[in-house]
């Protein structure tokens, strides 16, 4: 070891004495050399800091995180909401298209009306439409959709008009069957509690051996309701002690009543 650092010392007073041998000029030119050796080193590592200084720069804190994504999860809901109401514009404009549509090839004068209000307590029984006296709307005519009957009005003030629905045992109207000679009546038939009643056709011939499916028409016997409106279709046929008697499927889904029309006569 004390050789070792003998001979490093003699290495070093020989490489000091070769300094100031070589002159200012000679020192210059071994100081130049030794920076080119050592500057790649030094570029290296500032080249990496500046990376290393970067990528902290671009990473963002997990609060900034929470509140983006909190931020997405608010603006998704938004999107979804106004979606939704797109659709729901869409389908009234189809739905408010095809009823000028069927205003348009009536065979009746009709005037168009808004249901403004349904009591939960007579769901199956009335409605209360936006069109009365003012509006040439009297009492029992007849209200319908372009779908087909509704009912007919009943109380009737100057701007409103309370309809009788086709679900109301009240509700009578002559009707016959699409590819058959029967005739009988249609009428709600009460159920318990808040249940959809059932519609009902009565007084038809025992042997009238009836099909799932067949149209029901309202006949135009009585003089309230226009013949030729769609009812209904057959739903099942039974034969009774006195009777046959069939249950309907309504062809205005009354659960859904919105936009109706009044007939106020023939065109």
């Amino acid at each position: 070891m004390r050789r070792f650092s003998i001979f490093a010392l003699v290495v070093f007073i020989l490489a000091v004495g070769g300094l100031f041998a070589l002159g200012p000029s000679g020192t210059q030119r071994v100081q130049n050399s030794f920076l080119g050796m050592i500057t790649p080193f030094f570029k290296t590592g500032s080249d990496l800091e500046r990376k290393i200084t970067a990528v902290r720069q671009g990473l963002k804190t997990l609060q900034e995180v929470e509140a983006e994504n909190k931020q997405l999860i608010v603006s998704n809901k938004e999107l979804q909401v106004v979606n939704q109401t797109l659709r729901d514009l869409e389908a009234e404009n189809n739905r408010l298209r095809l009823a000028m549509q069927y205003r348009e090839r009536a065979a009746f004068q009709l005037v168009p009306a808004r249901v403004i209000a349904r009591d939960a307590s007579s769901w199956w029984n009335t409605v209360k439409i936006d069109r009365g006296s003012a509006d040439g709307v009297e009492s029992d005519m007849p209200v319908l959709t372009e779908s087909g009957l509704v009912g007919k009005t009943t109380f009737v003030s100057e701007h409103a008009a309370n309809v009788l629905l086709i679900s109301d045992e009240n509700c009578k109207v002559a009707s016959s069957i699409e590819g058959s000679r029967e005739q009988g009546i249609i009428s709600g038939e009460r159920a318990s509690g808040s249940s959809q009643p059932a519609l009902c056709m009565r007084f038809l011939s025992k042997t009238a051996n009836l099909k799932s499916g067949q149209k029901v028409y309202s006949s135009g016997v009585g003089g309230v309701y226009p013949a030729g409106v769609s009812i209904g279709a057959i739903k099942e046929f039974r034969v009774r002690e006195l009777d046959g008697y069939a249950t309907l499927v309504p062809a205005v889904d009354l659960t859904t009543l919105e936009d109706v029309f009044v007939v106020l006569g023939k065109k």
